[in-house]
């Protein structure tokens, strides 16, 4: 039986919004002294009391009373809307930041990749950094030069290798800051929603690396991610964070099922303002709606609905070609279609795109869309996982049959059932027919 490499016990955190320093040099210096220096808890901060959490809106909960156990060898992903806590667990867990309360016990050497290039000096070459990072692990010299070759290869930057990591696309960066972390035989594994960073073909380089890690080396992975399909592949157990409390805890299939039943009451997205929506610097989601074509919103959608989908995104891109893949996913996380859009010149301003599901082509059940932005048909961009789900709600009309419709999809196909012959058949009349 596997031992628990991770203990993770009543773990909360909690921020005060709007206050950047105490007000008194003195208090400043002594709360910076036992933050940094000391690695202590705030000496000043002070967790309010329940009336005043209730009716006051200066304090936050990121996390709240968080407990689980993670065994050696298993896949956890983190899953969970935009501000549910997800980043703040990895970085309380990596000892970035500390917990207002509960604790987090750990064995081995953990490795994290909470952002692009995490724990990299940009002054430094890529061949240093590589060094820097095993030594941080504990790993000796003749350790890492044992690794060095196979990091370098995976990372694809061998040309650039001696230049500062400064001057590194974000892209390169991305790819040398995985390399390092998951080649440098760490005992667990932290990787947040970095991979959306890299293009398609290494994010499948990524996830068959973590896959061999953990099955292969018996390495503990934590895997924060929006990809639902990635956390289904990869992962054994999954935590559902929401809004700082831990929702469910199980089994993946499980976990991910709960967390989409949630969301698929709502199919209508719209945010106000871009600093409010998903996605990043380059693109974000303004809007994501489901409809019956020339229907108001909320009305039933049903197998004979021809079903709109309408999406609006702000974008901070000129002068680039860009697309979009819509995906349209079953409760299973089973892909039913993965509709390529034909590329557009992208001009800063708001981009809109309306998509046509025929009618009779869905069975009645729970459908989820995710949208990938791509540019130059190979670039990702942005991703909006489950961005949107909706119900296809049952008719059956001139039939009797009232269970359960196998099949993912339900076209209505044409087929024709008659009497080909009525002519006697003496062969027909002789046969006996148990």
């Amino acid at each position: 039986m596997s031992e628990v490499i991770l203990q993770v016990q009543d773990l909360s955190k909690m921020y005060q919004l709007g206050v950047i320093g105490s007000g008194s040099l003195k208090r400043d210096l002594q709360n910076w002294w036992s933050t940094k220096i000391l690695k202590k808890e705030n000496p000043f901060f002070q967790i309010p009391s329940d009336d005043v959490l209730n009716t006051s809106k200066d304090f936050i909960w990121a996390l709240n009373e968080v407990s689980f156990e993670v065994k050696q060898g298993e896949a956890w992903g983190i899953i969970g809307s935009n501000g549910s806590g997800k980043s703040t667990l990895l970085k309380i867990i990596s000892r970035i930041i500390n917990p207002t309360k509960g604790y987090v016990r750990g064995k081995g050497k953990v490795s994290s990749l909470l952002e692009v290039g995490t724990g990299f000096n940009p002054e430094f070459t890529g061949r240093q950094n590589i060094y820097i990072s095993g030594y941080i692990l504990g790993m000796s010299k003749q350790e890492i030069k044992k690794k060095f070759d196979e990091i370098v290869d995976f990372s694809g930057v061998e040309k650039f290798l001696d230049t500062p990591v400064k001057r590194y696309s974000s892209g390169m960066y991305m790819r040398l800051a995985f390399a390092v972390a998951a080649h440098l035989e760490p005992d667990i594994l932290i990787v947040d929603e970095v991979l959306a960073v890299g293009d398609v073909d290494f994010q499948k380089k990524c996830m068959g690396k973590m896959q061999e890690v953990s099955n292969n080396n018996g390495r503990t992975i934590l895997f924060v991610s929006h990809n639902l399909q990635a956390v289904g592949n990869l992962c054994n157990k999954a935590l559902w964070l929401n809004k700082g409390k831990a929702s469910a805890i199980g089994e993946t299939s499980g976990v991910i099922n709960t967390y989409l039943t949630s969301l698929k009451n709502d199919p209508k997205q719209q945010w106000t303002a871009p600093d409010l929506a998903p996605g990043n610097s380059q693109i974000r989601i303004k809007k994501a709606s489901a409809k019956p074509q020339g229907e108001t919103s909320g009305t039933l959608i049903t197998v004979n609905s021809p079903i709109q989908l309408d999406f609006e995104f702000w974008c901070f891109l000129d002068n680039c070609s860009l697309n979009v893949n819509v995906m349209l996913f079953t409760e299973k996380r089973e892909c039913v279609f993965n509709l390529g859009t034909p590329s557009i010149t992208a001009e800063k301003g708001i981009l809109a795109l309306t998509c046509i599901i025929p009618k009779n082509l869905l069975n009645n059940s729970g459908y989820s869309l995710s949208l990938v932005v791509l540019k130059n048909n190979n670039f990702n961009v942005c991703e909006f996982t489950d961005c949107i789900s909706f119900e296809v709600e049952d008719v059956r009309e001139g039939m009797y049959y009232y269970g359960e419709w196998p099949g993912i999809i339900r076209p209505q196909i044409t087929s024709y059932l008659y009497v080909k012959d009525t002519v006697e058949n003496e062969a027909l009349n002789k046969a006996k027919v148990p």
